[in-house]
């Protein structure tokens, strides 16, 4: 089983000396991969309609992954870089097509692609782009991000986006893994049907639901459940000790990948989050 780290987005303050620091000590501690959360835009909840009900708001910092990934690229050497997941509905396919190509061919393939739809509509309003299509409009993206990686020149028509015989230039050397996120019933069935794996988050057992259920879906579109792969973030241990159980039960549940989550564990700073991700990796050995 791969283990990685989340990069605790929102208690660093966009501190650049936290990125660099996690991401080396990522490396060091011979963790396989640093996996990085996504939100362009925060906004307050207060009066709105409909609510807005997500875990994040404008008090929250977030990196942008690309370019934070763009970054470790240079200063490390074998990690793994994982969106987990970036609200792909939101942003143009083509331009994601590129800067995901460019973060790949730079840091030698070690970029995986995890994708969502969101929850907060009001950045989607910033974006420019139809909150209530998120879902249609992310497999479209899915599809077209193959053909924008793979086809030396193309045309497509959708029903969200369109180019006639064009393509990026240059383009990776490989398809680029598509993983997908989320908590619902459609999104385990996007994932059984176009995705490469999934990232699950919460505790083991509701996990294993959502692995179950993705597996299902799999077979319901006669995909190879072998190549699939199964993330969980550990979004509800508070302590390294119990991060490192659940890490245990998700390898022996068949799990794939996981990440080591320090945020929302009352550490102060960032040399709290470097200590529990250091204990974590020596309980796991």
């Amino acid at each position: 089983m791969k283990i990685g780290v989340v990069y605790p987005q929102t208690e660093l303050e966009g501190d650049p000396i936290a990125v660099k620091e996690i991401g080396l000590a990522t490396e060091d501690l011979g963790y396989d991969h640093l996996l990085a959360y996504d939100h362009v835009v925060g906004a307050i909840h207060e009066d709105r309609e409909p609510e807005l009900w997500g875990p994040y708001t404008n008090e929250d910092p977030f990196h942008c992954p690309f370019t934070m990934f763009s970054y470790l690229a240079g200063i490390t050497q074998k990690i793994e870089l994982v969106t987990g997941v970036i609200i792909l509905p939101q942003r143009q396919t083509a331009l994601v097509a590129k800067q995901t190509t460019d973060i790949d061919l730079l840091s030698g393939e070690r970029l995986r692609l995890g994708v969502g739809t969101g929850w907060n509509y009001v950045e989607y309003d910033a974006l420019g782009q139809d909150f209530s299509e998120r879902g249609p409009r992310l497999s479209e993206q899915i599809e077209l991000l193959r053909k924008y990686w793979s086809e030396d020149l193309f045309s497509f028509e959708g029903e969200y986006d369109r180019i006639d015989r064009g393509n990026i230039n240059i383009r990776p050397n490989r398809q680029i893994p598509i993983w997908l996120g989320g908590f619902s019933e459609i999104a385990f069935k996007r994932a059984g049907k176009l995705g490469d794996g999934f990232i699950y988050a919460g505790d083991h057992d509701r996990c294993l639901e959502g692995k179950s259920r993705t597996e299902h879906h799999l077979r319901e579109f006669g995909r190879n459940e072998e190549a699939f792969g199964h993330e969980l973030i550990t979004l509800r241990d508070r302590t390294p000790q119990a991060a490192a159980e659940t890490a245990k039960q998700w390898r022996d549940s068949g799990g794939t990948h996981i990440s080591i989550c320090t945020m929302n564990c009352g550490l102060d700073g960032l040399q709290e989050h470097l200590d529990f991700i250091k204990e974590a990796r020596d309980l796991l050995g």
